[in-house]
């Protein structure tokens, strides 16, 4: 048993860092963010299609649910589609510190999807990202449409996660994603048509580094992930999940440094504003699943 959790906990943090080197390859994608969600979302469906075949998944659900994963589906792709924008406007570091922000707008999504109010520690702990956010806009002025986009996809993260913890209580984790992957490429795929004249023959010829990059992000980073995490979450209890998860702008912006230093260096400023974010988005997860043990353990001992 201490080996089996052992395991799921190498695992995690092995997805984690996986979520983190999505944002390596958006870097190293040379393609625009639109077309490069929309091969993500298509190869990714696909795969978790195969996936549901062979591990014979029942995908069937009513109308009204499928409009549901839909909406969602759409939601996931303006998420990515923003923050790989982000990093074409700024760099990686900034991208993914502005992405950590997404638990600061879930704690104001939560209450209402869940019908509850405002906790005053949410309120507090928002005020500190405000701050984080505000030391890096001023120290990184010149990324400020990164800085901008960067938060327009936390907050399409965070209202995606919500939405998700509701569908979850229900359905397969599997099957909705397969049908929002779906809906996002549908839905691209009529903005393309719609807005940028339709597809044409250069919109699919890409170099051989652009399409293993793609295939990488689609079934490792995407279809692959996805799966892992549910199945870790079977082990792991999502107090822990959703905390190792905050370390992902941590792996990705080490990861940056590394790959591409004369990009990725930033001040002094930006790493304070950074890590506020992160020590705050880790505090509120640390308080809130106290607040819930307690409540369960006075529910249990009444």
């Amino acid at each position: 048993m201490p080996n089996a959790r052992l395991k799921n906990y190498l695992h995690l943090h092995f997805l984690v860092i996986i979520a983190g080197f999505t944002a390596i390859l958006g870097e190293l994608i040379s393609i625009g963010s639109i077309p490069l969600v929309w091969f993500r979302m298509l190869i990714a469906g696909i795969l978790m299609f195969v996936y549901i075949k062979l591990t014979r998944i029942k995908t069937k659900v009513n109308t009204k649910t499928i409009l549901k994963f839909f909406a969602a589906g759409i939601i996931i792709a303006l998420h990515w589609i923003t923050f790989f924008e982000a990093i074409n406007q700024s760099n990686v570091s900034i991208a993914l510190a502005m992405f950590s922000t997404g638990a600061f707008f879930a704690s104001f999504i939560e209450p209402i999807f869940y019908k509850r109010r405002l906790i005053w520690y949410e309120i507090l702990f928002g005020i500190i990202v405000i701050v984080g956010v505000f030391l890096i806009t001023q120290s990184e002025i010149k990324y400020i449409n990164g800085i901008i986009l960067g938060i327009s996809s936390a907050f399409f993260s965070a209202l995606f996660a919500v939405i998700n913890g509701r569908f979850v209580e229900k359905y397969s984790a599997t099957v909705i994603s397969y049908y929002e992957f779906i809906s996002g490429v549908f839905f691209i795929t009529l903005f393309i048509l719609l807005f940028e004249g339709g597809f044409d023959t250069s919109f699919f010829i890409l170099s051989s580094d652009d399409w293993l990059y793609i295939f990488i992000l689609a079934s490792v980073c995407t279809a692959y992930a996805f799966i892992g995490a549910v199945k870790v979450m079977k082990f792991i209890s999502p107090f822990t999940v959703m905390l190792t998860y905050n370390l992902e702008p941590v792996y990705g912006i080490a990861m940056a440094l590394v790959l591409f230093p004369e990009k990725e260096i930033m001040s002094s400023q930006f790493y304070y504003g950074a890590i506020l974010i992160l020590i705050t988005v880790i505090l509120e997860g640390v308080l809130k699943n106290y607040k819930k043990f307690k409540a369960k353990e006075a529910s249990s001992s009444s």
